[in-house]
């Protein structure tokens, strides 16, 4: 987790279908955005300024043609269960 000034929260999914594929070339993306929370194995939550396509765009050269991936601007209403009491903290402050 880290904290970075940014205007919109957006969760990031994605699904690398090829064994081996290279997440470091995603991760290394999404903590370039300063404010992110790497939620789930292939699920990110990022703040920026940046709009949902130019998200993709930027991530875009990290797949392959068979990979998926998804980005949606989240809005603040949530639930959970099961994170850490400093996970919990970053997602009420961050959402």
């Amino acid at each position: 987790m880290s904290r970075k000034g940014a205007t919109m929260s957006y969760i990031v999914t994605y699904d690398l279908h090829k064994h081996g594929q290279n997440y470091t070339c995603l991760s290394d993306k999404l903590k370039k955005y300063g404010t992110y929370f790497h939620i789930q194995g292939s699920v990110w939550i990022i703040e920026t300024a940046d709009s949902a396509v130019q998200i993709r765009n930027n991530l875009k050269a990290c797949l392959d043609s068979n990979d998926k991936l998804f980005v949606g601007k989240l809005t603040g209403d949530a639930a959970w269960h099961g994170y850490s009491k400093s996970d919990a903290d970053w997602l009420q402050k961050n959402l």
